[in-house]
This record gives C-alpha cells, sequence and structure tokens, in this order.
C-alpha cells in the first residue's frame, strides 16, 4: 500500500495562493534537491510536458515533480545530466495521472521506469467517478477548478510564461493528496487490490512496448485503398516524415492523415493531388515530385497488398457466448456502478467468445474472478 509521505499541498487545497515554483535549471540545483528530498518518505508525484505539437521529434521539456513537501519544475532543456534523476525516481512509489503518456515519455529519456507507478485516474474509474480528467478529480475532491490554458503551448521555448508556470506546477500539486483520497475509497470499497493490479498492468505495458512496425504508413483509414492507392499512400507518408524532419514540425502540419489518404485515392485514379499553397513551393514541390517518382513507375507486382482480414466464425455458440458474457458484464458493472468496459472490451469479449485468445492471456485476475471465466 503507498505510504504517504509529506507533500505539504494542503495550503492550495484550502484555497490558498501558491507562489511561483522553483524552477530546477541548474545540476547544482537539481542535486541539493535530491539530496534534501531524499531524506524523506520515497513517494512523489510527476507530470511531463514535451513539444510534440510543434516539433517533428517530441522530446521532455519539463517535469513536475511533488516531493517531501516541495513542488517544483525541473527543466531538461537546460540540465546535461538526469541520471540521478532517473535514480531517485527508481527508488520511488510514483504517481501519475492517466501515466501512460508520462511513463512512455520517462522511457524514452531514461531507459527505465519507476519500480511502481500510481495512477489517479485509474483509481478514479475503479470508484466509478464519471469524469476522471484531472481538473474534475481535482474539483470532485476538493472544490478546485483549476484553469487548463497551456495544454497546446509549445513547452520547448524559453522563457516559460507565469501562465505556463502555473498550469504546470497544478498538475503535480494535487497528486498526492489525490492519491490518499482515491486510496482510502478503494479501501473502503475492497476495491484496493483491482488498483494494484490495473497500475501494474499499466506499466508493463508501457515498459513491453516496442515500437519496430515496418508499416507505420498504414494509418487508420488505408483499409479502403487498393494495392495502387497502397502504394502512394506507402510514398507519401515516407515524403511527409522526411519533410516535416526538414521543417522540424509535427507531419500534421505538413499534411493530415484524411488528406494524405484521400490524395493517394486521388492519384491511384491518376489524377492531381489538390496541393495546398504551403506545400506549392518550388523546392518543396521539387522534393514532393521526387518521393513520388518510384510510386508512379512501380508495376502492379510491386504494390502492397491489403491486409487479408481473418473472419471471425460467428456460430450459435460464439453468439451465446458473447450474450452471455457482456450480459453478464453489464450487470456487474451496473451493481458496481463502474464503466463495463473496465470489466472487459467487447472486442476482447469476442475474440474470447471465438477462442482465439484464452481469459488468462488478457484479463487481470480481478476481472477474471467478478466476471467468473
Amino acid at each position: 500500500m503507498p505510504t504517504f509521505g509529506m507533500h505539504g499541498v494542503f495550503l492550495s487545497i484550502c484555497g490558498f495562493t501558491h507562489p511561483m515554483p522553483q524552477i530546477i535549471d541548474t545540476q547544482s540545483k537539481l542535486s541539493s534537491l535530491l539530496s534534501e528530498i531524499s531524506q524523506y518518505a520515497r513517494i512523489c508525484a510527476i507530470d511531463t510536458e514535451a513539444d510534440s505539437l510543434h516539433r517533428y521529434r517530441e522530446s521532455l521539456c519539463l517535469l513536475q515533480l511533488s516531493a517531501a513537501g516541495q513542488n517544483v519544475l525541473i527543466d531538461p532543456l537546460a540540465l546535461d545530466d538526469l541520471a540521478d534523476l532517473a535514480t531517485y525516481l527508481n527508488s520511488c512509489e510514483v504517481w501519475m495521472h492517466g501515466g501512460d503518456y508520462d511513463m512512455t515519455m520517462l522511457k524514452r529519456e531514461f531507459g527505465q521506469l519507476p519500480r511502481v507507478v500510481w495512477d489517479t485516474q485509474i483509481g478514479a474509474r475503479l470508484l466509478g467517478v464519471k469524469k476522471f480528467g484531472l481538473s474534475d478529480l481535482v474539483e470532485h475532491w476538493f472544490g478546485v477548478v483549476l484553469q487548463k490554458t497551456s495544454q497546446k503551448a509549445d513547452w520547448g521555448k524559453r522563457p516559460l510564461t507565469e501562465k505556463m508556470l502555473d498550469y504546470a506546477i497544478n498538475d503535480v500539486n494535487y497528486l498526492l493528496p489525490l492519491g490518499e483520497c482515491i486510496v482510502e475509497e478503494l479501501l473502503e470499497l475492497g476495491r484496493y487490490d483491482w488498483f494494484v493490479e490495473s497500475c501494474e498492468a499499466a506499466r508493463k505495458k508501457v515498459l513491453s512496448r516496442v515500437d519496430t512496425r515496418d508499416d507505420y504508413w498504414r494509418i487508420n483509414g488505408s483499409g479502403r485503398l487498393q494495392p495502387r492507392g497502397l502504394c502512394y499512400l506507402k510514398a507519401l507518408w515516407h515524403w511527409r516524415d522526411a519533410e516535416a524532419a526538414l521543417w522540424d514540425k509535427p507531419t500534421f502540419m505538413v499534411l493530415n492523415n484524411k488528406d494524405m489518404i484521400d490524395w493517394a485515392e486521388t492519384m491511384a485514379e491518376g489524377n492531381p493531388p489538390p496541393i495546398p499553397r504551403h506545400l506549392s513551393r518550388p523546392e518543396r514541390m521539387k522534393r514532393f515530385e521526387n518521393a513520388l517518382a518510384e510510386a508512379h513507375s512501380a508495376t502492379e507486382a510491386d504494390w502492397p497488398q491489403k491486409y487479408k482480414v481473418m473472419r471471425r466464425k460467428k456460430d450459435a455458440e460464439f453468439e451465446r457466448f458473447l450474450s452471455d458474457l457482456l450480459a453478464k458484464r453489464d450487470q456487474v458493472a451496473a451493481g458496481l456502478k463502474i464503466d463495463p468496459a473496465l470489466l472487459i472490451s467487447r472486442s476482447t469479449a469476442e475474440s474470447i467468445a471465438a477462442k482465439e485468445i484464452e481469459p488468462t492471456e488478457t484479463l487481470m485476475k480481478w476481472q477474471i474472478s467478478l466476471l467468473e471465466l
């Protein structure tokens, strides 16, 4: 069970104005901070900010930390060495909110994750809270309305504005006391073990995720394209990626996915795509034409093929099992007042009904127990 140490946020919860947070932007400040907070219980809350909306290759731009009564902002862009921070976090029980993205950023930055990660969003959903965004939870438990005005800000720019600093620190100010409230209620309802298993499953999911696919270009919606269209889509995807890298901008600023599929379909029919003004400059058009030259000349034997969709046998036994399982799910969820999808998704239920997977391969112990699988 999490052991909550000093977190020093109750003044904020009571409505007091909190001062501008300390920014850790030198190695000496970081060493001093870690030396101080390491004396106390190894529990902290973190959040991260990246520049994915503004750069081609996103980077960790800010790490917000709440620990041992201190709420600080750590600036990775100003620090040469974050190894000691990684060591500290790896020794902690770390609280996050909706932690998949934050864990992904930490794994990418440090090559590892903290040994224990607790997630307030997971806990709130297991309690049956309907609105589980961080601002919703802070208002639900503490009556504090957070201003969410910097979600799309460019976190790679310096200096950070006062509004951005305030937004950033609020993302961790309330996490530890939220964790206390959530754990207390989970224990009262007998759902704490569900929380432990769910948080560990989320952590393992991030750790096991490997980005080694060589068919990233098969984006959502590409299934509608025939092989010639897929040939153009693949060429467009690689052209867009190279162009975005050249501009140092996210790929959607070059061409969004929907337009890319539409262009591929248009070119497969022998028609030119509607080139927007920002791509019509001579040097950009030249790169575009060069990138698509190979697709233009590709023979049918070179076209990528559509994936074959495995047709699932939906016989009477399948339908009966699926219907019974979903009915059981909905009945149990209604009694617990939680989202039925927390017990099992329809797609997973269908896979189990079709005997494609066993429940133990995809479900957690608490889910299997409640569903009596």
